[in-house]
């Protein structure tokens, strides 16, 4: 992270709704759905271990966020109720997701048809 990486002004677990609402000091607010951020996870289970390597993770329409820790300053870890808690959700990362959300989730659904996979 360098300085000019929007830091979180605030961040608001919404259960009910799966959603991660995170306020950043740029002034831009993102509502990130719990299964966005499942199917995104920074893990290397998701992830992998180097380009190319990213898995497509079928099933977590219906993924709910237990709860959101901090990492000392630099990161949340989320825990899934699917019992995922690995990946570190860096300031950097919360932003990507939310200002390149509908790319990213238009690119997840291509994946999933191309893999026949399914949400739910």
């Amino acid at each position: 992270m360098n300085a000019a990486t929007p830091w979180p002004a605030d961040i608001r677990l919404k259960r009910k709704e799966r959603i991660l609402e995170v306020d950043f000091d740029d002034g831009t607010k993102f509502r990130l759905p719990a299964e966005l951020l499942r199917v995104e996870s920074p893990s290397a289970e998701v992830q992998g271990h180097g380009t190319g390597q990213k898995k497509t993770v079928p099933g977590k329409a219906n993924v709910a966020i237990t709860t959101v820790e901090p990492v000392g300053n630099y990161a949340l870890r989320i825990v899934f109720d699917d019992g995922h808690d690995t990946g570190l959700y860096t300031w950097e990362t919360l932003h990507r997701l939310g200002t390149d959300s509908e790319k990213i989730w238009t690119d997840y659904i291509t994946a999933l048809e191309r893999e026949g996979l399914s949400r739910e």
